[in-house]
């Protein structure tokens, strides 16, 4: 029985589950913003919420440090707590809790696990900025008119293409458990 269970174990022993969270945490002080499965949202949530909460109380003067190094004995990543402390404690002072929210997105293609974005609230996608951009003419013109080819780097086409390709193959590979299961 589950009675007043408290923690998702995700089919995991403790060493592993563990390591998980913690590198959940590390990824979304780092990015603002991560992809997951639902569940694994929920259980992140209280998680980084306790760390956002520690590293406001580590901004008295008094507790800094031992906020610091409690912070450092859950999470051992210097950059991650190093945000915690100098980024993100000093812009959430006024807010009481609620620090992330969670966006469901749908089912997972592969498996039809539900899948979420967990993001800080004040988190902002990054945007193309206008900035003046030259043109492979040599003109100046912003990013709006710059044809994509000559915006993007090549690295990143790659990787749109092969995220086609991927897309392409299980679709390929749906149609053929249909048909396996039609007879």
């Amino acid at each position: 029985m589950r009675h007043r269970a408290r923690v998702s174990t995700f089919g995991r022993k403790t060493g592993p589950r563990k390591a998980l969270i913690r590198g959940l945490v590390v990824s979304l002080v780092e990015h603002g913003r991560i992809k997951t499965t639902l569940a694994k949202a929920k259980e992140l949530r209280r998680h980084a919420e306790r760390a956002v909460t520690l590293s406001k109380r580590g901004l008295d003067k008094e507790r800094s440090m031992h906020m610091r190094r409690l912070l450092m004995s859950r999470y051992p990543n210097e950059n991650t707590v190093a945000a915690l402390m100098n980024d993100l404690a000093p812009h959430f002072e006024t807010r009481e809790g609620g620090y992330t929210r969670i966006l469901k997105l749908g089912q997972r293609p592969g498996d039809r696990a539900e899948m979420a974005y967990i993001e800080f609230v004040d988190y902002k996608p990054a945007k193309m900025s206008s900035q003046p951009v030259e043109s492979p003419k040599g003109k100046k013109a912003t990013t709006e008119a710059v044809d994509a080819k000559a915006v993007v780097p090549q690295k990143d086409r790659r990787l749109v293409r092969l995220a086609a390709l991927k897309k392409k193959r299980i679709r390929k590979a749906q149609q053929d458990a249909r048909k396996v299961l039609r007879g």
